[in-house]
């Protein structure tokens, strides 16, 4: 029996149920694999008071510090962020909340590997615990973890030194690889580890009747990411505003809404686009799958787990040249890689409309990307480091 211990703050809880749903999907993937039991630790970073009676922070405060999470056991301890500070602090904190919850979770569940799954604070926190129960650790690198804190000053080196100290690394692109190399990892160290889609749930649908419930009545693009400048919505907002008759669903929400909404207001589009909010995970395949083009204006990139389940569901995508882009459009069924700009994301998108291709065309590109696959890869993974360690 393999007992693998899940650390991640990037991790689905009542407030934010499509926070980190791919890390949620990967970790119930890995615990169905049979000769796997896996326990969930999920922190919350929180500010110290009188921040902590803010109403977003209230609503996390009152989420159960231990609960099942589709059948999964959670923990969810809370730990200290101190603001102004650019992250410095974070994974200490994180490692001081985390070493009484882990003492008393090893009695009863003696995990034999960490399994960090995302790269900041986690990862320096797993180094140090797993130093203290003498088992191995593996961190995943997805994107920001390294794009950002990979490269701020306050944080760079504690990127640097849990990667270098960590037994095990895995990369959700070929391209993330890279990334981590050039912030001093070793490339030969690093495992490339693809993310995964549920073929069943995302698959193709019959676009004009869903459009139709939709209150769409021609062309339709969406853009499926959280509302924050990283995505580049407003591009995608002014491209589509080239393309008269071409209606946009924006699924997600964030800090950039305000911004967005007066990109609509500016470009006179408001009665062809439309921010959605945040969309439950459940309802996205029919939103994607009724799409004719799904875009994602992004500066950077892991790989997304949009574009892999636009791809499922026969929806081409338009992306920029961001992470392990290329590493999903590999053919001229799935979409194009153009640049970040709303003149190219317009061409790209005219031509697709123009000249699409077959949903079945489009969707074998996803093919590759199973969750099944990743869960099989993690296990095996994460085994070899066990047996390296014993």
């Amino acid at each position: 029996m393999l007992r693998v211990l899940t650390l991640s703050t990037l991790f689905p809880d009542s407030t934010r149920p499509n926070f980190g749903i791919f890390v949620e999907r990967q970790t119930l993937g890995l615990a169905a694999q049979p000769d796997v039991e896996v326990r969930v630790v999920a922190p919350f970073g929180m500010p110290p008071w009188p921040l902590t009676s803010l109403a977003h922070y209230r609503e996390q405060a009152a989420i159960p510090h231990r609960e099942l999470w589709k059948g999964l056991p959670v923990e969810r301890p809370r730990f200290t962020v101190y603001p102004g500070t650019q992250g410095r602090f974070h994974a200490r904190s994180l490692t001081r909340a985390l070493f009484p919850v882990l003492d008393d979770m090893r009695l009863a569940f003696p995990f034999d590997v960490i399994d960090a799954s995302f790269f900041f604070p986690d990862g320096p926190a797993a180094v140090a615990l797993g130093r203290r129960f003498g088992v191995p650790v593996s961190i995943k690198a997805r994107g920001a973890d390294i794009h950002f804190w990979g490269r701020q000053p306050a944080t760079a080196g504690q990127v640097r030194e849990a990667g270098r100290a960590a037994d095990g690394l895995l990369a959700v692109s070929t391209s993330m690889q890279s990334d981590m190399a050039a912030i001093g990892l070793a490339a030969e160290r690093i495992r490339v580890h693809h993310t995964g889609v549920d073929l069943a749930r995302f698959a193709p649908v019959e676009r004009a009747t869903v459009k139709g419930r939709l209150g769409i009545p021609g062309p339709l693009v969406v853009s499926v990411g959280a509302l924050i400048d990283r995505k580049g919505h407003e591009i995608v907002v002014e491209a589509v505003a080239r393309l008269p008759g071409v209606s946009l669903l924006i699924a997600g929400e964030g800090p950039s809404r305000s911004s967005i909404e007066a990109a609509v207001a500016r470009n006179g589009v408001a009665d062809r686009v439309r921010l959605m909010g945040a969309v439950p995970h459940g309802d996205l395949p029919g939103l994607i799958a009724a799409a004719d083009v799904m875009a994602l204006a992004s500066s950077s990139e892991g790989l997304a787990n949009a574009w892999v389940e636009a791809l499922a569901c026969g929806t081409p995508i338009v992306i920029t040249p961001a992470g392990g882009a290329a590493e999903v459009v590999t053919g001229d069924a799935a979409g194009r890689i153009v640049p970040r700009e709303a003149a190219a994301f317009a061409d790209a998108i005219a031509d697709l409309l123009i000249d699409p291709p077959a949903p079945e065309a489009t969707r074998r590109h996803a093919l590759a990307f199973t969750w099944d696959a990743n869960a099989e890869a993690l296990r095996d993974h994460l085994q070899v480091l066990v047996a390296k360690g014993s």
